[in-house]
């Protein structure tokens, strides 16, 4: 009996894991270790924690990963060209940032990173596209099968 219950305590936490691990080595593995195209940020390993680990969450669902982080880093690339990179206009970027997702009903807190990613990083508009459109898709369609076929948990709760 405590065996069991110490199987099915540890069941879900390793089937989350299982599936993060998958989903960043995939995209990992599409940019490469040397290519220049890049289809990872840090943010998506947060985006990870949610996706697999409380898929039930609304700030799990696709349209919350998918416009979350499209929306948090046009925000950080506008200030950006617009303001330049300081303390204040990475202030500014987050807190808009933060104000639009929860005003669009698009709250993926991973996201709330993207404006200082982009900036400290010096990244272009054609970051928005990849890795952060494209990589969003790709995490939300694996996670959508992946819970499907395999964790049997039902995801997405919704799309849109």
């Amino acid at each position: 009996m405590y065996q069991r219950l110490i199987a099915s305590r540890l069941f879900v936490p390793l089937l989350a894991g299982l599936g993060a691990m998958l989903c960043i080595t995939i995209l990992s593995s599409l940019g490469g270790v040397t290519s220049s195209s890049v289809w990872l940020m840090a943010p998506f390993g947060a985006t990870m924690v949610i996706l697999f680990g409380l898929p039930d969450s609304p700030l799990a669902q696709p349209r919350n990963i998918i416009v979350g982080h499209l929306l948090t880093t046009a925000i950080g690339l506008s200030v950006a060209t617009l303001a330049g990179v300081s303390p204040w206009s990475m202030g500014l970027a987050v807190g808009l940032a933060v104000s639009l997702m929860l005003t669009t009903k698009t709250t993926h807190p991973p996201a709330g990173a993207n404006p200082l990613v982009v900036m400290l990083a010096g990244e272009h508009w054609d970051f928005l596209i990849t890795p952060v459109a494209a990589g969003a898709l790709l995490i939300v369609t694996f996670g959508a099968l992946y819970h499907r076929f395999i964790s049997g948990q039902p995801y997405p709760k919704r799309w849109l």
